[in-house]
């Protein structure tokens, strides 16, 4: 007797797995889709240093707020300054090449001259700090044959960092703190990422003056603050 009942109950339990999985299909979306909020990311990038006093009081308000930032030197203005250039690698920020000189009529001469100048540059950096630098920046933002000669350079392991953002300490000139603040803001708008142009030369003691509220301000609008 027991024998008839096998296949029906075999029957009987197959069609409750298929019922269960017709049930659990209905049940469970097809996909599941994540939602998470992008994070707000902020570059503090300073061009044209070391200077003593800006450069120096720069490092102060990072080191107090906690900050990494990137800073991309030119070398000639490092002599004499070489203490300066070690304590930005010793607390922990990024150094770059920017150049040699500054002096655009030569360094944009040729390719020849451009990377000329960008090894000068290096070498400087690894002779006082012992870094060996991954970006550079074009003094003046580059040339029309940008993309070809940051070809060149990423071919030598170098990242080139633009900017989306300034502060205006060079566009607005003989600027206030507050503004230099506001401009930041205002350049910065909704970017999720944003590269902050500051400069850190002796002229700008107004930018030094403005990045313990910009750093404020930035995190009000909830951004972290990276480095190269």
């Amino acid at each position: 007797m027991q024998k008839k009942y096998i296949p029906l109950v075999a029957v009987f339990l197959a069609a409750l797995l298929v019922l269960a999985a017709h049930l659990g299909a209905r049940a469970t979306p097809a996909r599941t889709v994540f939602s998470f909020a992008e994070e707000k990311r902020i570059y503090l990038t300073f061009d044209d240093g070391p200077s003593t006093v800006v450069t120096g009081r720069i490092l102060d308000t990072l080191q107090r707020e906690n900050v990494k930032a990137t800073f991309f030197i030119v070398s000639d203005r490092a002599h004499g300054r070489e203490e300066t250039l070690r304590r930005i690698v010793r607390e922990g920020h990024t150094v770059g090449v920017h150049s040699a000189t500054h002096d655009y009529s030569s360094i944009y001469a040729s390719d020849k001259a451009l990377l000329a100048d960008v090894e000068e540059c290096a070498t400087l950096i690894r002779r006082v700090t012992g870094v060996v630098p991954h970006v550079y920046r074009f003094p003046g933002g580059g040339t029309k044959d940008y993309a070809r000669q940051a070809a060149l350079l990423a071919a030598r392991g170098y990242t080139v960092v633009r900017w989306n953002a300034v502060c205006g300490d060079e566009e607005l000139r003989g600027a206030s703190a507050a503004r230099l603040t506001e401009e930041s803001l205002r350049t910065a708008g909704e970017k999720s990422n944003v590269v902050l142009l500051l400069h850190d030369s002796a002229p700008h003691k107004a930018t030094a003056e403005a990045l313990p509220n910009i750093i404020a301000r930035f995190r009000e609008r909830g951004y972290t603050f990276c480095a190269f």
